[in-house]
């Protein structure tokens, strides 16, 4: 297939399915120059939740295979679009983030943020970039290898009563896995708990064990973590005006007595 330039990926149309957000663009299995800048754009799948009960959205170029721990993300497109400005993004992409094999290594994850709370994670097909002059990580050498055809991986919806519920094992039982114990490029962290009213512990002990480490003595690989996604947030809590007057000014004797202290 003729390599074409990455600023035309607004020419073809290939739906995914299960997402809240179609990308219109790029399509599956075409080739694209490298080193240049990369446009995106969607449409409303007609699942819910519609893109007009988003708001925000980040969007990152990403390699690899389908499968958590197969993929990283590698530049980052947009870091906060918001919905109400279009359904476009562009941004430049270095031609060394990464390799220019095997075919169709690299897709878009789009990660939207609903007006209500929660997130929904989508990807788009799957593309191959020309000129490329990095290298990709082993584990996602053989993922990339390993996927057959141009779709993505599956898209990951938190939001509530959104009909995307996490599958048993997956990314929701994830945050329940403690910290250190996690591998791959994304790690997983549990949902803020919702502050007390009051203070009743009298000592301070951690609510997880401390991560391990290794003293370097030389130089270390490149860090291939990426990012840390953490629960979405299910409690409320309301405000309240203060309605209690305020407290009234000193007396005549104690306002004397403060005056002492003026100088």
């Amino acid at each position: 297939m003729r390599p074409v330039t990455l600023s035309v990926l607004l020419s073809a149309i290939l739906p995914l399915v299960h997402a809240d957000v179609k990308f219109t663009s790029p399509a599956g299995g075409e080739t694209f120059t490298g080193g240049g800048s990369i446009k995106a754009a969607w449409t409303d799948s007609g699942n819910a939740p519609s893109i007009s009960d988003l708001s925000t959205y980040q969007l990152f170029l990403c390699a690899g295979g389908n499968d958590p721990g197969t993929f990283i993300q590698l530049a980052s497109i947009t870091e906060k679009g918001l919905f109400s400005n279009g359904n476009t993004a562009e941004g430049t992409v270095a031609a060394g983030v990464g390799d220019d094999a095997p075919a169709n290594a690299y897709f878009l994850k789009m990660i939207s943020v609903a007006s209500t709370g929660g997130t929904v994670t989508n990807y788009s097909p799957r593309f191959s970039l020309s000129g490329m002059t990095g290298t990709f990580p082993a584990n996602v050498q053989l993922g990339a290898k390993g996927v057959s055809g141009a779709s993505g991986p599956p898209s990951d919806n938190q939001i509530a009563g959104a009909g995307g519920a996490v599958p048993a094992g997956g990314v929701a039982e994830s945050f329940s896995l403690p910290f250190a114990e996690q591998t791959g490029p994304i790690r997983y962290a549990p949902m803020q708990k919702y502050p007390p009213t009051k203070i009743t512990a009298k000592t301070k002990t951690p609510l997880y064990a401390t991560s391990p480490y290794t003293v370097a003595t030389t130089y270390l690989p490149i860090l291939q973590g990426v990012t840390t996604q953490t629960g979405s947030v299910t409690w409320s809590f309301s405000q309240y005006e203060n309605t209690v007057a305020a407290a009234p000014a000193p007396s005549d004797p104690m306002q004397k007595f403060l005056n002492r202290w003026k100088d």
